[in-house]
């Protein structure tokens, strides 16, 4: 890890991290007087932030990585409220926009898009802090979170598979090199919940348990999900089902269009006989812009997330170009660019190939790992 300066941690350090919050209003005015106001989630959290990381810069700091939870208050605290606060925008914009008549469906289709910014870009983002604590608490609401964007085995995929084979032909959502996201991401929806099923059930076996015991996960994902329909289908009929159904949509998108950006073309050495080299910082695009981190509670600091995955997103570390390849632009803008294809790999293809030969010298045939032919790991 990079010798940057050391930050602080406390109430003032973490306030910026609750801007966030202000995605809220904006959900509630869009809904309210439709038009154009429905389109300010998505520019809140593509132009916004965006502009943010122009005028903010980069921050290199890292801060002290012992920093005991006590000192993480106002940080976690964010993270915990969150999913109420989610529950109520989702389902309270559902049953008003199916109790109201001055919305055209060109406005609903805006809005739940941008509802369903909310839901992927901060709900998933949010779940996804939550799921690697050891709180039941945390956890479960992480549940609630993914069970919201109909989504609930990202838990199980995530933990039990990408963080343990990430950069190999196990982990669906490591994205392979010259692969565009339109090919990448119904790769992923049809790959992604046969692992993670998978993972689950072969951790029953190993307990000597069959996969239909009550302890399998899937039955409370399972559960979770329906009630949320119900819920959708009792607050606005059929109509605010097929709302939700839209935003989980869209959520899953974002969540996928950021796994794209996270990993893509990124491999571990393969060492023979199914055998491969540990996780390091160097597997993970790093992004340190400032504001843009804010948004995603730094979710861009993915080489440390996965060096260290249980580490509580305050105390994630940035690293130097020679430790960990660099993303030119934070998040929101990497995923909008991984939509043109052309656009995309004109910008990342030359950034792999360096990322290549600096690390890996001694590959010369990139073959098997551009179409996930090498064994499978062991």
């Amino acid at each position: 890890m990079s010798d940057h300066p050391r930050q602080k941690i406390g109430f003032v350090q973490a306030m910026p991290f609750w801007l966030t919050l202000g995605i809220v209003p904006l959900a509630l005015i869009g809904a309210t007087f439709g038009g154009w106001y429905t389109a300010l989630v998505p520019a809140y959290s593509l132009v916004i932030y965006s502009s943010l990381d122009a005028l903010t810069g980069r921050n290199e700091g890292n801060a002290d990585p012992e920093t005991p939870d006590a000192m993480l208050f106002w940080y976690q605290l964010l993270t915990l409220i969150w999913p109420p606060i989610q529950l109520v925008i989702l389902f309270g914009t559902i049953w008003y926009a199916t109790h109201t008549s001055h919305l055209s469906g060109l406005e609903l289709g805006v809005l739940f898009f941008g509802i369903g910014i909310v839901t992927g870009t901060v709900g998933i983002n949010y779940s996804h802090e939550l799921m690697h604590q050891k709180s039941k608490l945390e956890r479960w609401l992480a549940d609630i979170l993914l069970a919201s964007v109909l989504y609930s085995h990202f838990r199980s995929e995530h933990l039990r598979v990408h963080h343990i084979y990430v950069g190999t032909c196990r982990d669906p959502v490591t994205a392979r090199y010259n692969e565009g996201f339109h090919r990448f991401f119904p790769r992923v929806l049809r790959q992604s919940p046969a692992s993670a099923w998978r993972a689950e059930v072969a951790m029953l076996a190993r307990r000597g348990l069959p996969w239909w015991h009550r302890s399998n996960p899937f039955w409370r994902y399972a559960a979770l999900q329906a009630g949320m329909l119900a819920l959708a289908m009792a607050l606005g009929g059929w109509a605010g089902l097929g709302l939700f159904v839209y935003q989980a949509a869209v959520a899953i998108w974002q969540l996928e269009a950021v796994n794209y950006v996270e990993h893509y073309g990124l491999t571990r050495r393969h060492l023979g006989e199914g055998k491969y080299e540990h996780v390091k910082p160097h597997h993970s695009w790093n992004a340190s812009h400032t504001a843009s981190n804010w948004l995603l509670i730094n979710l861009q600091r993915h080489s440390d997330h996965h060096f260290k995955p249980d580490r509580r997103f305050p105390l994630l570390q940035t690293y130097d170009e020679d430790q960990a390849p660099q993303l030119p632009l934070g998040y929101p803008l990497m995923v909008f660019i991984a939509m043109n294809p052309l656009w995309w790999r004109r910008m990342m293809n030359p950034r792999v190939r360096a990322w290549r030969k600096f690390h890996y010298p001694d590959i010369t045939d990139w073959k098997p790992y551009n179409k996930a032919l090498n064994p499978p790991p062991r």
